[in-house]
């Protein structure tokens, strides 16, 4: 089972990455959903791979999407874990 339980301040930096996100992918004519961005990095933040979220956020953008994307490609969506020895650059 996944455990969703993030602080406000958590809560709302994982909003703000995720709107950065799509804004980028957008900007590349990629299609994707807003909740399924921030879903799979608070699943990742909140299941065994803790994000340096506020880093993250202000990071360049190859470094950004390099995160963003490794996890949306590497979350087992039934607990939360990375898998393939994916680590995300921001993690703690």
């Amino acid at each position: 089972m996944i455990n969703w339980k993030a602080s406000d301040e958590d809560k709302a930096l994982i909003m703000k990455i995720g709107m950065r996100a799509l804004k980028i992918y957008k900007a590349y004519g990629i299609e994707t959903d807003l909740i399924e961005i921030q879903m799979d990095v608070a699943a990742c933040h909140l299941n065994g791979n803790p994000l340096l979220l506020r880093d993250m956020l202000e990071a360049d953008e190859f470094n950004f999407m390099h995160d963003i994307s490794g996890i949306a490609r590497h979350i087992n969506q039934k607990n939360g874990h990375l898998e393939n020895c994916f680590s995300p650059r921001f993690s703690v």
